[in-house]
């Protein structure tokens, strides 16, 4: 049975949530802190500069940032409850995890390939393999290629560029590795290719280590999305809308000349590790601007996954019962309302 502090609590939460616009709470003390799991690429960047340049604080939410490890882990850290939202790729462990009933609601795109060249997430050959006369996807075949894991976005992005010159996966040698440690396994003879992400992908073409050798593979490709703990959602919603109109506003930012401002880039360094030098001017991963999902990319990612032997199920994944479409729509609106 619920206690009389906890009952009161709810009550008050489900108060909040009827109230009009005008009463509801504005200081970020009035709502619970919500921890949110990072990973320092640059296609983070709204979470870093809506959280140093105070939107988070603007919409009266509390957030801490906190790196994190991969897609599976960050869903199994949301479902179990141990944190409260995150970002993930679209991968199998999430498309199974969603079948299996993981308690996670989804509420919008984190990021989106763009239609245009350079890629902020290119298939990339390195100088060596260059050098010794690797110059297309076809002279691949039977070498070692980098893929982040075997079931996210990178194999994926992975795929879709072997495609290029007529080879699958099971063509080459994966080798599994985050992108940090690409430029290790580039220059030590480790890989003949592998996938890349910004900033690391500059890193290796500053540094002579790799070449772009695939850059229109993912036009368009829905890369990753926001998530929430199912259980927090359900009591705080208000918390979900100000954090997510606080992502929009700080995407918008980005998405429309943010790049070009040098107080971003300081901000998106302190979080990635890169210079704000090296990262002016690298492409950047966009999204849309109300922060809707493009579900046709998802599920072309899912049958991908299916046919490659890694979803437990038949069919498609009951995505639309946990895409909180209508708190997105609130955090639009409620973003609107501030102009």
């Amino acid at each position: 049975m619920l206690s009389v502090s906890r009952r009161v609590l709810m009550a008050a939460a489900f108060a909040v949530a009827l109230a009009p616009a005008a009463t509801l709470p504005t200081k970020a003390e009035d709502l619970p802190e919500i921890e949110f799991l990072y990973s320092p690429f640059a296609d983070y960047a709204p979470f870093f500069v809506a959280e140093d340049l105070g939107y988070f604080d603007e919409f009266g939410v509390g957030v801490t940032l906190s790196p994190k490890g991969n897609t599976a882990e960050t869903i199994q850290m949301l479902a179990s409850g141990n944190i409260e939202a995150g970002a993930a790729t679209w991968a199998s462990s999430l498309f199974n995890a969603l079948d299996r009933g993981a308690t996670v609601s989804i509420i919008a795109t984190s990021a989106r390939m763009p239609n245009t060249v350079p890629s902020p997430s290119p298939f990339m050959v390195s100088q060596t393999a260059w050098d010794e006369g690797i110059r297309t996807v076809a002279d691949l075949k039977g070498k070692r290629i980098g893929i982040p894991g075997p079931g996210g976005f990178g194999m994926y992005s992975v795929a879709k560029a072997l495609e290029k010159g007529g080879l699958t996966i099971d063509d080459v040698e994966p080798v599994y590795l985050p992108p940090p440690a690409t430029a290790a396994a580039f220059a030590n003879g480790g890989l003949e290719a592998g996938w890349s992400i910004e900033p690391f992908a500059h890193q290796l073409e500053k540094q002579g280590l790799g070449r772009r050798l695939v850059e229109d593979h993912t036009f368009g490709t829905e890369l990753g999305l926001i998530a929430f703990n199912q259980d927090f959602v359900e009591e705080n919603e208000d918390a979900v809308v100000r954090f997510m109109a606080a992502y929009l506003k700080a995407a918008r930012q980005l998405d429309n000349g943010g790049w070009e401002d040098d107080k971003i880039l300081e901000i998106v360094s302190n979080y990635t590790g890169t210079e704000p030098d090296a990262l002016r001017g690298i492409p950047y991963t966009v999204r849309s601007e109300d922060g809707a999902i493009d579900m046709e990319s998802v599920r072309e990612q899912e049958e991908f996954f299916r046919q490659r032997g890694a979803l437990e199920y038949e069919g498609n994944s009951d995505i639309d019962s946990v895409y909180r479409r209508d708190l997105l729509q609130r955090a639009n609106e409620l973003l609107a309302s501030k102009k």
